[in-house]
């Protein structure tokens, strides 16, 4: 799901940008993903695996979330764990309160959508707590409209354990290598012990694996160790032409690609979460790694400015308000008319959302950013962050 964290990457930009710790094919790749989702729930022919652009955002928040904090141990030698949880509070609970107050308020209409098990307060209080991962994995539990939210409350529940964690391995000054190395025996495990605990589900319900915040964990560590490989200047220099240009197109074509391989029933394969999901964390990982690191016709085209704007603006309240509409909409209104309705509603209020929720909240979020890097040469950073192998 769209973390609405900033697009930042401190040393790499490929494409112009206003804003000088942007790059904006990034910005871009967050439509892509939000596009996929959405056309997913709308049951649009061709897109019965958009599921995966939630993988997508989950590869995309590790590197940003790494690189972000990284950057700032280079500028100030340390992270202020407490000023991230609030900087990351103030980003994302503003939405999240007016979704959860409209989705409780319009209950006696949307409160049954594909078959609910919860009342308008348990479905709140799980909201609000960012627990619907537990309660889908453990508890079989249904949030109705508010069910999206679950991949929120993977994110939320990484933000709390990878920022100390990674704190942790900075003071002992492990090896870059080494933590890379880490980060990919976690992942590998992952994919193994889903392959041995998946069940198969009745009907088309999504296995409870799906929902583990242990067992899905692989796409947000992907992001981190591609953040902490991206520190590199021989990788970076590596990727900085041609190199780059085809990791681009390799992970642009394996993130569409998976619409085509990945194909109805997949509920019902082990093969879809134990080997194509990892898949498309790897493919993201390198389609993010060449946008941040090379020019290329992709990278352009994400970085148009409705395009990067409609990421970087509408990404994430889409995610969260389009399930009430679509709740709203189909009983009453099917086919492309409906989906075009849905569309229509949900991102005239996702921008209503970004302009009248979101930027009041972004003006106090302001106070609690690290200070400007210091004066330092980019290796010299680098080095602070982590000690090269």
């Amino acid at each position: 799901m769209p973390s609405a964290l900033p697009t930042t990457e401190p040393t790499v930009r490929p494409v112009s940008t206003t804003r000088r710790d942007r790059v904006l094919p990034l910005d871009g790749l967050r439509t892509l993903a939000i596009a996929l989702v959405v056309l997913y729930h709308l049951h649009v022919p061709g897109f019965g695996s958009g599921f995966v652009g939630v993988n997508v955002f989950f590869v995309l928040s590790g590197y940003l979330i790494t690189t972000l904090l990284l950057r700032e141990h280079a500028s100030t030698g340390r992270i202020r764990l407490g000023r991230f949880w609030v900087r990351r509070l103030l980003r994302l609970y503003p939405t999240l309160l007016a979704v959860v107050v409209v989705g409780v308020s319009l209950w006696w209409l949307v409160g049954d959508y594909q078959g609910s098990t919860l009342g308008p307060v348990g479905a709140a209080v799980i909201a609000l707590t960012y627990s619907g991962n537990i309660a889908r994995a453990f508890f079989d539990t249904s949030q109705g409209v508010f069910a999206p939210m679950w991949s929120l409350s993977m994110e939320e529940q990484f933000y709390l354990v990878w920022p100390p964690v990674l704190v942790l391995l900075l003071a002992v000054a492990v090896k870059r290598k080494a933590l890379v190395a880490g980060l990919s025996v976690v992942v590998v495990a992952s994919a193994v012990a889903t392959w041995f605990l998946y069940d198969r589900p009745s009907g088309s319900a999504t296995p409870d694996i799906y929902f583990s915040p242990v067992l899905n964990v692989a796409p947000l560590l992907m992001g981190c160790a591609l953040a902490i490989v991206l520190r590199s200047d021989r990788v970076r220099a590596a990727l900085a032409g041609r190199w780059g240009a085809l990791a681009t197109w390799l992970g642009i074509g394996g993130v569409v690609g998976s619409l085509f391989v990945i194909g109805s029933g997949w509920q019902q394969s082990v093969l879809t979460f134990a080997v194509a999901l990892p898949a498309v964390g790897l493919a993201s990982m390198l389609l993010i790694g060449g946008l941040v690191t090379a020019s290329s016709p992709v990278a352009w085209v994400l970085s148009l400015a409705p395009v990067a704007w409609f990421g970087r603006a509408i990404s994430y309240p889409l995610y969260l308000w389009h399930v009430v509409f679509i709740a709203l909409v189909e009983p009453y209104v099917q086919g492309a008319l409906g989906v075009v309705l849905v569309l229509a509603a949900a991102i005239g209020t996702s921008v209503l959302s970004h302009h009248f929720v979101e930027k009041p909240a972004l003006k106090l979020k302001g106070r609690f950013e690290p200070r400007e890097p210091r004066r330092a040469s980019s290796s010299v950073a680098r080095d602070r962050e982590l000690t090269n192998a």
